[in-house]
């Protein structure tokens, strides 16, 4: 008699507990949150995804609306990641991420999305430094839906740093073993 029930779209239990769920352990609540740097955009598509794996021809994503996983096509859909997706400004572009933590710092409550004098509004006092003559009102509606998606399925928000992306490359390992062999050389001569 099997001890657990593995649920259609979980393959083992590590992926039921740890990436799809909040682990209750006595006393203590461990939450899983999701990265933003997995979380794509697919042309033809409504809503947010998070991308699980990549193939050649496509990729499997999982839509934060309705949790169901599916394979996506490269011929047919284009996949932006939202890490990737800049903002014009006055100035300098911003990443997208930068006005997602102003919407998130602020005590102004999300306009409604049908509504595009509010969501302008919104958007004049929470990020005033947006280039409204080329940020058109359908990208502020998106942005503010994508939010609304995002803080409900519990994605941490946050860019990663230079510091991130070498330890899940795995190519400062590298970079500690040569000053070690060089002084040992060094020694030899």
């Amino acid at each position: 008699m099997p001890m657990f029930c593995l649920l259609p779209g979980f393959h083992n239990i590590y992926t039921l507990l740890f990436k799809h769920a909040v682990y209750l352990a006595p006393f203590k609540i461990f939450a899983f949150t999701m990265e933003y740097s997995k979380i794509i955009s697919v042309t033809g598509l409504a809503g947010l995804f998070e991308l699980v794996g990549s193939k050649t021809d496509g990729a499997i994503v999982r839509s934060l609306d309705d949790k169901t996983v599916r394979f996506i096509s490269s011929r047919q859909h284009n996949f932006s990641h939202l890490e990737s997706v800049e903002v014009f400004t006055v100035g300098d572009n911003v990443n997208l991420a930068e006005v997602f933590m102003a919407m998130k710092e602020s005590a102004e409550p999300l306009p409604s999305e049908k509504d595009p004098k509010a969501i302008k509004a919104y958007f004049e006092k929470v990020y005033a430094d947006l280039d409204f003559d080329r940020v058109y009102p359908s990208d502020m509606k998106k942005m503010v839906k994508w939010f609304s998606i995002l803080t409900g399925s519990g994605v941490d928000i946050k860019l990663r740093t230079g510091d991130d992306a070498e330890d899940e490359s795995g190519s400062d390992e590298a970079d500690d073993f040569a000053p070690e062999s060089q002084e040992a050389e060094a020694g030899k001569a």
